[in-house]
């Protein structure tokens, strides 16, 4: 949630509850470990970088990482004496990315650790390795078999510099209303609803049955641009080829993911909501659309707005036509940041096995550590109706392709989801919009 997020991010993401297990014992073997190699002795010790030592560890993300919401912060602090962490977070992932580059240029006001989502890793891993600190220099090599590979693969550089740890990912899955289904007719068992809409085509079949049958005046879906980010989030090869080469507007599979959105919105089945604007907020709650396309980072989300009202209302179903991911983070250390050292060994603790799988509880944020994802596979959430959403998410993140990840992917993303929107609101011509989306490409991208 990270936007928030507007297009494939971690976006936005508050507070929420999610049971689940309590096992940490083994990320608490790992947690020791890698702060004894980050810190050079016992977790519980200070930390140097002033003559009292005492350090402020600045840190700045996109949304909401929920870190302050699960106490994470203060369970740092309280193991570090002398440290505080000041946090500032920017809502919208573009505007936070814009204001990094010119900071990054020019640098000076960077924060000690620096959020980057994961539609942005190529960019820093590819063209601005010298801007941010080689993880390699405090010991990060030995960190590498927390991670999955691809996790781990994409924020290494060309010369094998390590420049970000992961936080989480975004499997993804199906978020529905079931009193809206049942106010509907529809089935609303997320077995047979995962039966029911193996397909995207059977999704939106259903959809056409909920917009005719509806005694409420919600929607089937928020927007076409939601659709659209969780359909291209199952392909491999999305914007880029495997040889680094664009093929976006030749890929079958995002014209697919085009086509599809494009029905829904002519359709009548959305809600025509810009996510992450305050009318989509408030339509958690007003009851405005009956499914959301979610990537388990969303969970968190979906509760920070639906609020107390919504328990028991929502439920969660395997995604329409297999798995796919959407999001992901990292933290990074600038190269110009104050405190490096301090900034790795708290980057390192949050993103280890076991507040990993605590944030996955409290918030839905998918693990990236490999540790933390077998320690949560149990998890169910009684605000969804007790879905397994451990097994939910943990199958769809085994299943989900390891993606070609490009310098401009987030760009043309935001392209492709800002033409949908015209057509969607606008009633714009497909051809035209997509026309839009390739001349929106090209100015900016160059």
């Amino acid at each position: 949630m990270p936007t928030a997020r507007p297009v494939g991010g971690t976006a936005g993401r508050t507070a929420g509850t999610t049971a689940g297990p309590a096992a940490l014992r083994l990320g608490a073997v790992v947690l020791a470990g890698a702060l004894l190699a980050a810190c050079g002795g016992s977790p519980e010790g200070g930390t140097s970088g002033s003559a009292d030592g005492k350090v402020t560890i600045t840190v700045d993300l996109f949304g909401s990482f929920g870190y302050e919401e699960a106490g994470l912060y203060d369970e740092y602090e309280k193991l570090h004496p002398g440290v505080t962490i000041k946090q500032t977070d920017t809502e919208d992932e573009a505007d936070y990315w814009k204001s990094l580059q010119t900071r990054l240029a020019g640098g000076g006001g960077l924060a000690d650790v620096q959020a980057v989502e994961v539609g942005r890793i190529a960019s820093v891993a590819q063209q601005q390795a010298d801007r941010f600190e080689d993880l390699r220099k405090h010991g990060a090599d030995a960190l590498k078999g927390q991670f999955a590979e691809a996790t781990w693969a994409a924020a290494t550089g060309r010369n094998g510099e390590i420049l970000g740890l992961g936080t989480d990912v975004g499997p993804e899955a199906m978020c529905y209303r079931t009193d809206l289904f049942a106010r509907a007719g529809l089935p609303t068992d997320r077995e047979e609803l995962s039966r029911k809409w193996a397909t995207w085509e059977g999704y939106l079949e259903l959809g056409r049955q909920y917009k005719t049958n509806t005694p409420d005046r919600s929607a089937w879906l928020d927007s076409v641009g939601s659709l659209y980010s969780v359909m291209i989030g199952q392909q491999k090869e999305r914007y880029y080829d495997a040889s680094g080469k664009l093929v976006w507007d030749t890929n079958p599979a995002l014209k697919a993911a085009w086509d599809a959105s494009v029905t829904a919105a002519r359709s009548g089945l959305s809600a025509k909501l810009d996510q992450w604007s305050p009318q989509w907020n408030q339509a958690f709650a007003a009851g405005s659309f009956a499914t959301l396309p979610c990537p388990a980072w969303m969970l968190g989300y979906i509760k920070g707005q639906a609020g107390d009202a919504g328990k028991g209302k929502w439920d969660v179903a395997k995604l329409p036509a297999g798995a796919g991911n959407w999001g992901g983070s990292y933290l990074a250390v600038p190269r110009a940041a104050k405190h490096k050292k301090q900034a790795y060994e708290l980057i390192t603790w949050l993103t280890a096995p076991a507040q990993q799988a605590k944030l996955f509880r409290k918030q839905g944020n998918f693990p990236s550590a490999t540790g933390a994802i077998a320690e949560i596979s149990g998890a169910t959430d009684p605000y969804f109706s007790g879905a397994p959403i451990g097994r939910i998410f943990g199958d769809a993140a085994k299943a989900a392709p390891v993606q070609v990840l490009g310098v401009h992917d987030q760009n043309i993303a935001q392209q492709i989801t800002n033409a949908l929107g015209e057509v969607e609101r606008k009633g714009t011509a497909p051809e035209q919009a997509w026309a839009n989306a390739r001349k929106g490409v090209a100015n900016t991208i160059g």
